[in-house]
């Protein structure tokens, strides 16, 4: 398999499929393609397990798109401006992910939800208990809302983070929820009571534009009923 991203504020991916390749995606995720594809949709586990995707985000039913031959091509855009990104997993490998953010993946990529063990975490992380799990062997199309940035932490490094601005980061990366010191940093500083605190070893990736900070500041300009 082999792929090319369209890196831009609207991104896509083009993914080349040869004959008996295949990739999936949720429900409506495709956009274009041409070539001899054959499409499979179906609860991909088991309806127990299309069931705890949709707590993360995700659709309950999953298109798997497979090349009967030649060389086909199947395109695949995110739902709002932003970044793809594109992880090559080794066996075993696993990414943390911020909910909806599972684009498009090779048939060996298992979609998982993952529920953060901490009441802190869960209840003030921004993204409330449950997140996206992607585990290797295959290459993996994550799609994030702005543009991103990646930091490598290294053991006991910490950065403290506003909660929704995370977006993945790598199983080895302690996640926890610490409060805002300061009577006037919480009324006055505009980040609210909690902030994130991310513990090396491990990778992290950031995200410049939240989706729900995007909404908040389009509804300012919504009509409202008079």
């Amino acid at each position: 398999m082999r792929y090319t991203i369209a890196d831009s504020i609207l991104p896509s991916v083009d993914i080349w499929l040869e004959p008996g390749e295949s990739v999936y995606t949720e429900s409506g995720g495709m956009a274009w393609m041409k070539g001899d594809v054959r499409m499979s949709t179906n609860t991909r586990g088991g309806l127990l397990q299309g069931l705890s995707r949709t707590l993360a985000g995700e659709s309950l039913f999953m298109t798997t798109y497979t090349c009967q031959s030649g060389t086909s091509m199947v395109t695949f855009t995110p739902e709002a401006p932003g970044r793809v990104l594109a992880f090559d997993l080794q066996a075993g490998q696993s990414l943390i992910c911020q909910k909806d953010a599972f684009m498009v993946a090779q048939d060996g990529v298992q979609l998982d939800i993952h529920v953060r063990r901490r009441l802190g975490a869960g209840l003030f992380g921004g993204e409330g208990f449950i997140l996206q799990r992607v585990t290797g062997p295959g290459v993996v199309f994550l799609e994030i809302a702005g543009d991103v940035r990646e930091y490598c932490l290294e053991p006991g490094e910490v950065m403290r983070v506003d909660p929704g601005h995370i977006a993945v980061y790598e199983p080895s990366v302690d996640y926890d929820i610490t409060t805002v010191k300061g009577v006037a940093n919480v009324l006055f500083g505009g980040e609210g009571l909690f902030l994130a605190t991310l513990k090396g070893p491990g990778k992290v990736w950031l995200q410049s534009m939240p989706l729900a900070n995007l909404a908040a500041k389009l509804k300012q300009y919504m009509p409202t009923k008079g």
